[in-house]
């Protein structure tokens, strides 16, 4: 699953693993929230799935370092954030899905493997595995476009609209953060001779 030097793309055997994996995030996501988040979180999961396949990238841990370490440290103020203005409680109102039990073991398993990958990026993006970029892709999928539910999905079918829905406030610097991110890791470089 190493990174090829030229524009062919991830390995067979990477687009297996990435896309069981966005499968898997899917499956476990259902069953811990439903139909409704699962679909929005999709965007993180199976956009950055389609971004690594169709943008090869030749990105170095040089290159998306610095937004990752600030959209990580942002993304923890966002979670912060959400927890404090009781954003799981105002999702279970939307969507009318219980919130899962902190010990429920989908939502045990989702955590696991979507922090487990997001934490692995800078090792296997430093030593040039493919699969690595497939999970810079997620990480900067689910904080860029995923995350923006806070503000373009959620406020509209909140029964209480106000100004401010939960995890709003820290999205509008998080956001911009993946952006970087994504953009670092789609630029092109010159092939290795």
């Amino acid at each position: 699953m190493q990174v090829q030097e030229h524009d062919t793309g991830p390995d067979p055997t990477a687009i297996l693993v990435g896309s069981g994996i966005s499968a898997l995030t899917l499956g476990l996501g259902y069953a811990s929230f439903g139909i409704v988040t699962t679909m929005i979180f999709a965007a993180g999961f199976v956009g950055g799935l389609f971004m690594w396949l169709a943008l090869p990238s030749r990105a170095t841990w040089q290159d998306i370092k610095v937004p990752f370490w600030l959209a990580l440290l942002l993304f923890a103020v966002h979670r912060v954030e959400e927890n404090v203005s009781g954003f799981f409680q105002k999702l279970s109102e939307i969507t009318a899905e219980q919130t899962p039990s902190l010990t429920s073991p989908a939502l045990i398993l989702l955590v696991l493997i979507s922090v487990g990958c997001w934490v692995s990026i800078p090792a296997l993006v430093a030593k040039r595995y493919s699969i690595g970029n497939y999970f810079a892709w997620t990480f900067f999928a689910s904080m860029g476009f995923t995350e923006l539910a806070h503000i373009l999905v959620f406020p509209f079918f909140d029964s209480d609209p106000k100004l401010y829905f939960p995890g709003m406030a820290s999205v509008v610097f998080l956001a911009p953060a993946a952006w970087w991110g994504m953009w670092r890791l789609s630029r092109r470089r010159p092939a290795l001779q």
